[in-house]
């Protein structure tokens, strides 16, 4: 429940004003119910009892039936008004928490991103997030209201009725809750666990299946993939009949404990009334405010069927959360001069020593490739250069600034990666540019389309307009590949790393998208890691990578 209270904590620190507004008027919409059914119960049996003795015409039938309206009116008034505020509280709290919650994912180390599925993980992420809407609408505010409601209905009935009636209504409710809860709390908490698994397992297959439904179908596997999913649906469906059974058992007990307060109120007050210590209508104040208390309870079926779904989407979203929140907006700083990597080591992530004492100068307008054979250590070290993964040992500076000194936003002005794999998104030409830079012209985007030669592509089919397609569908491999390179082009580093940039392409159009990275940006340090007879050509210099010792 810890990680539950972590983003309790969040939503209230977000929006505790208007949250507190709508949580006094959840505490007097159930307060109201309550007043409302307990002065009815009075209005009636007084009125009658005067009608039975002949007091008819003397009986005030008007400041009674004024209030109950009222109370009616009034509540009405004050569930719309909770409504309005605690949903706009929460749905407010949860935008920020969303992007808490990205901006956690993504700043997590490099290899444990490169860990994630997208799909898969944003169905999870969308799913956690809204499982937790209901943690103040449907947990913690209508329980915090009515166990406050609660004392106050006791203390009013011990004064408005008698004390024996008073401690029945209220104790008979919350020992049957207690009592309910020690016993069935934590099977249903796991049951609601299973069944939000099974819906996840069902979405993600589904996901998977849409994805991945092409290579099945080449491969004669879609029939087996399609009922794999339809068993996780029927699991799912299974899970679900089996806690909403569980919950109706929970709403009957709960029923029926409102029914043996009311019918014990009734009692109690009888007894009361015989012995001369309160009149029928007094009596009839216990017995309504008892039946109005089913209002009170009816939020613990809620919690006990959704609070196992909450618990668990809480902690994954906790774990997500960044330990703190940014500063204001400042203006990006951008470090100037040459990378440099001094006496640099870096160990493999299952152990060891992939790279050991690396000493690297990169000028200003200096292009240098990192060479060496395959898994020696080249993704590694231009990782290690952009801030991406830990340093066994020494220091990467730009300039005289250590990239530990830098904060993320900085360093990301300031160096930009492209990885050997990169993603592209559904969407023009224009608003894939864009990424990098929001405000770039039209004019700044065909300059580094041209540098990539992608230009006289991008002018046959369409210009900026172009519809690239889910993950570059409607590009080769080269020409995405030259659509990350114009995209990083567009953010104009300081210190450009490239991981095996001319990849897929032939080696003119490589020659000519080297030149066009350089004649681009002439002042800036560009590390590379290459492969390719054509990129240690356009390299001013070459270091070897060697083996570290074992």
């Amino acid at each position: 429940m810890r990680a539950l209270l972590i983003v309790l904590r969040r939503i209230v620190r977000e929006t505790w004003p208007t949250l507190a507004r709508g949580a006094a008027l959840t505490l007097v919409v159930l307060a109201m119910g309550v007043m409302l059914l307990g002065l009815s119960g009075w209005f009636i049996t007084a009125a009658a009892v005067a009608g039975l003795a002949g007091l008819g015409a003397t009986f005030d039938v008007f400041r009674p039936s004024a209030l109950v309206r009222f109370l009616a009116l009034g509540r009405a008034a004050a569930r719309y008004g909770e409504r309005v505020l605690t949903h706009d509280a929460t749905l407010r709290a949860l935008h920020r928490l969303r992007v808490d919650v990205l901006r956690g994912t993504l700043g997590a180390p490099l290899a444990q991103v490169q860990r994630l599925r997208g799909a898969e993980t944003l169905n999870r992420l969308t799913a956690d997030l809204d499982a937790l809407d209901g943690l103040t609408l449907r947990l913690v505010l209508p329980l915090a209201g009515g166990g406050l409601v609660l004392v106050g209905t006791g203390l009013a009935l011990w004064g408005l009725v008698t004390g024996a009636v008073a401690l029945w209504v209220v104790l008979v409710p919350v020992l049957g809750a207690c009592l309910v809860a020690a016993l069935r709390l934590r099977a249903m908490l796991r049951l609601s666990r299973r069944a939000e698994a099974a819906a996840q397992a069902f979405r993600s297959r589904l996901v998977t299946l849409i994805e991945t439904r092409r290579d099945l179908m080449a491969t004669g596997r879609l029939a087996v993939a399609a009922t794999a999913v339809t068993g996780a649906e029927d699991r799912r469906a299974a899970l679900r009949r089996q806690l909403d059974r569980e919950d109706r058992r929970v709403g009957a007990v709960l029923a029926g404990l409102v029914v043996l307060a009311a019918a014990g109120a009734l009692a109690l007050g009888g007894t009361a009334v015989q012995a001369g210590q309160i009149t029928a209508a007094q009596a009839a104040i216990g017995v309504f405010v008892a039946l109005a208390l089913g209002e009170v309870l009816a939020p613990l079926r809620r919690a006990f069927s959704d609070t196992g779904r909450m618990a668990d989407a809480a902690r994954r979203v906790a774990v997500r959360l960044p330990a703190d929140r940014p500063d204001e907006a400042r203006p990006l700083r951008r470090a100037a001069g040459m990378l440099r990597l001094d006496a640099v080591s870096l160990d493999r992530p299952g152990g060891g020593r992939l790279v050991a004492g690396l000493d690297l100068v990169v000028a200003p307008g200096e292009m240098v490739a990192l060479a060496g054979a395959s898994g020696i250590g080249k993704s590694t070290a231009l990782a290690a250069c952009a801030g991406l993964v830990p340093l066994a040992g020494g220091e990467v500076r730009i300039g005289a600034v250590s990239l530990r000194d830098m904060s993320e936003d900085d360093l990301r002005a300031t160096v930009t990666l492209v990885p050997q794999r990169s993603a592209l998104m559904a969407g023009t030409l224009r608003e894939a540019l864009h990424l990098a830079d929001p405000e770039a012209s039209d004019a700044a985007l065909w300059t580094v389309l041209r540098a990539v030669a992608l230009d006289d592509l991008a002018a046959s089919r369409g210009g900026l307009d172009m519809q690239i397609g889910s993950r570059g569908t409607a590009l080769s491999g080269g020409e995405a590949r030259r659509l990350v390179l114009a995209r990083a082009l567009l953010r104009r580093p300081a210190v450009l790393v490239l991981d095996e940039p001319t990849e897929g392409l032939d080696d003119a159009t490589a020659r000519q998208v080297l030149a066009g990275i350089r004649a681009t940006l002439p002042e800036a340090a560009c590390l590379l890691a290459a492969h390719r007879a054509v990129e240690l050509e356009a390299a001013d210099r070459v270091l070897s990578l060697t083996p570290a010792p074992a």
